[in-house]
């Protein structure tokens, strides 16, 4: 992994997918199941390590002097009267908002775009959109292209993660009442409401500075190979790609034009394909559903919490308390995220490639660049992990960038995009192993399949009809002619 904050820059070489990738992987504590996965007291205000890293409460109440007491215990009572979901979202906000306010690690502050940013930024998605009219056949999917600062982003995107993170936040909030028998439950309410209370601020805290730390990084709302924007608008951080075309020896133009392709092409695929968002976010929720939490552990802390003493339910959640097991509903789930994200990375790649090879010089080194900020570690990879336990990275990018590449040439672009119309259609894992049997492979005609099932359904008399002219009384056939 890079030093910048979830690898961003050009490391030295890109990690393989094998024992070296693995390797990094085990070192860096992402992938599944880490260490500490749900990251509690593994952030701080200042982003990963930085103040507060092993007490959240710092990120909150400051230093805790004496003249902080009173506005700790103010903030402590909003605390544990929190009522709302598994996640405090207002907390969430709050502490994301505060990271942003205090840069990043580089020096480099948020700041207000300004008319001649917002206009580059218009300019480049509308030319962007341009470009891609000979690369794809999806039509335009951005409606509107905006300019956000660091703060506007996180605005902008606490919607998709709410509906990211409350299944994880769910299922662990349910364990802490789960864990007492019933009997008992009546009498404990108080103190089950106390630290549910308790886990929503933890989750809101942690969730407020990794999403502050991520707001830093990101170029636009589609980095992590999520659409984690409003649908139809493609966003760009004009702060953040200055910073990231800083040391490239690119000119700014062609960074910004460049960046501005892959967020207008991941904006056509997730407006075009209207499955593939919930196919996505439901793979993130299939794999929370997969969770098991420590329920020995559990209640021995529910047996022993001491009201007086709230930091103890953060002392057991450093503890791993809610380690993800390796189940196989989750190596499942993580197999259709990790498949699908690849796919959809790859195509954006292989699309903005086409579009800008004849256009830009320096089009070979930015997608390569890119290419190995993802495999070295991204945002996405770094933020669930800290977040969930989920690695998002698409590990097999490139190979999903051949296959795609492959299709345009052997059924070209029509053909190659036409898969994305059902998710049955798509390359799967063993596809990627094997491209040339994909793009090769007979393909099947959907069309005809729907013609017949139109005519039998618009025609009841259709198999008394063949029937007649077959001279076969089709006791063993079923609706239709029943040979294909």
């Amino acid at each position: 992994m890079s030093d910048t904050p979830f690898g961003f820059g050009l490391p030295p070489e890109e990690p393989d997918d094998g024992d070296e990738g693995k390797k990094k992987d085990q070192q860096s504590g992402g992938g599944q199941g880490p260490a500490n996965p749900f990251g509690f007291g593994m952030t701080g205000a200042g982003g990963l390590g930085g103040p507060g890293a092993d007490n959240p409460f710092a990120a909150m109440f400051g230093s805790m002097n004496p003249n902080d007491l009173g506005a700790a215990f103010q903030q402590l009572g909003q605390m544990l009267s929190y009522e709302g979901g598994p996640v405090n979202w207002d907390m969430a906000k709050q502490i994301a908002r505060q990271t942003v306010s205090q840069g990043t690690p580089d020096g480099r502050k948020d700041a207000s775009v300004g008319p001649a940013e917002r206009n580059a930024v218009q300019e480049a998605v509308r030319l962007a959109d341009l470009w891609l009219d000979d690369a794809t056949a999806l039509p335009s999917g951005a409606g509107t292209a905006v300019a956000w600062s660091r703060a506007e982003w996180v605005e902008a995107t606490l919607p998709a993660w709410r509906e990211l993170v409350d299944p994880v936040a769910e299922r662990v909030g349910n364990a802490m009442g789960d864990v007492l028998p019933e009997e008992m439950q009546a009498m404990a309410g108080p103190l089950i409401g106390m630290m549910r209370s308790m886990g929503g601020a933890m989750f809101g805290t942690q969730i407020g500075q990794a999403v502050g730390v991520l707001a830093g990084e990101v170029v636009g709302s589609t980095d992590v190979g999520l659409p984690l924007g409003p649908a139809g608008k493609a966003a760009l951080l004009p702060v953040n790609i200055e910073s990231f075309g800083k040391d490239l020896g690119v000119p700014q133009e062609e960074v910004r034009l460049y960046l501005a392709l892959r967020e207008a092409a991941h904006q056509r695929l997730f407006a075009h394909v209207p499955w593939l968002r919930s196919h996505l976010f439901g793979a993130v929720e299939g794999y929370a559903r997969g969770i098991k939490v420590d329920t020995a552990k559990l209640e021995d802390v529910v047996g022993q919490f001491d009201p007086q003493n709230p930091e103890q339910l953060q002392e057991a959640l450093q503890q791993g308390m809610f380690q993800p097991e390796d189940t196989p509903e989750q190596k499942a789930a993580l197999a259709r995220l990790e498949t699908a994200l690849a796919l959809v990375e790859g195509w954006v790649d292989a699309v903005v490639h086409t579009a800008a090879k004849p256009r830009l010089s320096s089009a070979d080194a930015l997608r390569e660049t890119l290419r190995r900020r993802r495999a070295s570690g991204g945002p996405a990879e770094q933020t669930f992990a800290t977040l969930i336990g989920l690695e998002l990275r698409p590990r097999r990018l490139r190979d999903a960038s051949r296959l795609w590449a492959s299709l345009t040439d052997a059924r070209g672009v029509d053909g190659r995009d036409g898969l994305w119309a059902h998710p049955d259609m798509l390359p799967t894992a063993t596809d990627l192993d094997d491209p040339d049997g994909f793009v090769h492979r007979e393909q099947l005609d959907f069309s005809e399949l729907d013609k017949m099932l139109g005519e039998a359904a618009g025609k009841p008399d259709l198999k008394k009809k063949d029937q007649g002219e077959d001279g076969d009384d089709g006791r063993d056939e079923p609706k239709g002619d029943g040979r294909e």
